[in-house]
C-alpha cells in the first residue's frame, strides 16, 4: 500500500513540473547600436521570470547581434504581450 501511495505522489509531482516549467516569460527592453547611433525598444522571450536573470540573457542575445542593452524595463507573462506588440514593431520577439 505504501508503495502505491508513493508512486501516486511521485506521479502527481512530476505532473505539476511541466505546467510550471512551460510558463512563458518575456522581457521588454531598450537597446542601442553605435556608428551610426540606433535605438530600439523590443520584446524578447526569456527563460526566467526574474529581472536579473532576464537582464543577463537579453544582454547576451543582443550582443550576439551587435546591440548593447540599455535596460530591461520589465519581465512579464504572456498576458502582457499584446499591449507591447505595436510599440516593439520589428523588434517584437525578434531575438
Amino acid at each position: 500500500m505504501k508503495h502505491i501511495l508513493a508512486s501516486l505522489l511521485v506521479t502527481a509531482l512530476f505532473g505539476l513540473v511541466p505546467a510550471s516549467a512551460q510558463a512563458a516569460c518575456y522581457a521588454d527592453y531598450k537597446a542601442r547600436r553605435d556608428s551610426p547611433l540606433k535605438l530600439h525598444y523590443g520584446v524578447m522571450q526569456v527563460s526566467a521570470c526574474d529581472r536579473g536573470a532576464a537582464q543577463a540573457e537579453v544582454s547576451r542575445r543582443l550582443a550576439q547581434n551587435g546591440w548593447t542593452l540599455l535596460n530591461v524595463l520589465s519581465v512579464f507573462d504572456a498576458s502582457g504581450l499584446e499591449q507591447r506588440k505595436a510599440n516593439a514593431g520589428e523588434y517584437y520577439l525578434r531575438f
